[in-house]
């Protein structure tokens, strides 16, 4: 089953800037978005010069919480140089909003972000999955909800494919061989808040602590570079320049 974007997202997402990208985050990239699902829309903008060097700056982040056609709609911009920052401090999900396949908006300077991407991913990247996974791991005790039972899966599997091959799958679908996963991820397309099946926790533990050891040990042995490529994060910041002084 896929739940397929409307087709009014790119103008619910217009933003008061010119647009590098807007992609689709989420349970929508994730690969279980649920009926009454939020629409996650990511995007990066670009403040013009006056807002950046004046008394007067614009919004790094702009961000709105919307409803329409009785879907909500999340959207979350950053400024074109935030979002540099960001890409070049091993964070995985700026990475993974960049490199969405479901794209809503793009232009000449996305295509030129996700050609750097490759250079900038490092083995550090395997810490902000870790880290996403124990903070989902916690919210898992605490509510026994589903969702982000299916996060901490999410997380962990994109971690160890990236640690792995340097490619960024977000789709727990196609990431996942295990025998459970496709009856977790219709019981969510069902229900967003839905509880956990108590049947499975025990077994969904068990591999929660392998997963995380596999990432641990796919960071250890990959062959990414602890540190990004010096020529594309200059590039990065000589397209940062062009693009604010143009």
């Amino acid at each position: 089953m896929t739940v397929n974007v409307p087709a009014w997202a790119a103008e619910a997402a217009a933003l008061p800037y010119p647009t590098v990208f807007v992609t689709v985050s989420g349970a929508h990239l994730y690969g279980f978005a649920s009926v009454d699902s939020d629409l996650d829309l990511r995007a990066s903008h670009v403040l013009p010069a006056a807002e950046v060097v004046g008394l007067r700056t614009g919004p790094e982040t702009i961000a709105s919480d919307t409803w329409r056609d009785g879907v909500e709609l999340d959207v979350v911009s950053h400024d074109l140089l935030k979002f540099a920052r960001l890409l070049n401090s091993r964070n995985g999900y700026v990475l993974e909003q960049l490199l969405s396949p479901r794209v809503v908006t793009t232009s000449e300077i996305h295509r030129a972000l996700i050609a750097l991407a490759p250079d900038l991913i490092t083995s550090h990247h395997a810490h902000h999955y870790l880290g996403f996974a124990a903070t989902q791991e916690r919210l898992f005790a605490k509510t026994g909800e589903l969702k982000p039972a299916l996060y901490t899966l999410r997380v962990l599997h994109t971690g160890i494919h990236l640690m792995r091959t340097g490619e960024v799958v977000a789709d727990l679908g196609v990431l996942s061989s295990l025998a459970y996963v496709p009856e977790l991820i219709a019981m969510k397309r069902s229900a967003e808040h839905g509880a956990f099946p108590d049947s499975l926790r025990d077994e969904v533990e068990k591999d929660v602590a392998r997963l995380r050891s596999e990432l641990e040990a796919a960071r250890d042995a990959s062959t990414l570079p602890q540190h990004a490529d010096p020529a594309a994060v200059e590039a990065l910041h000589e397209l940062v320049v062009r693009t604010r002084l143009s």
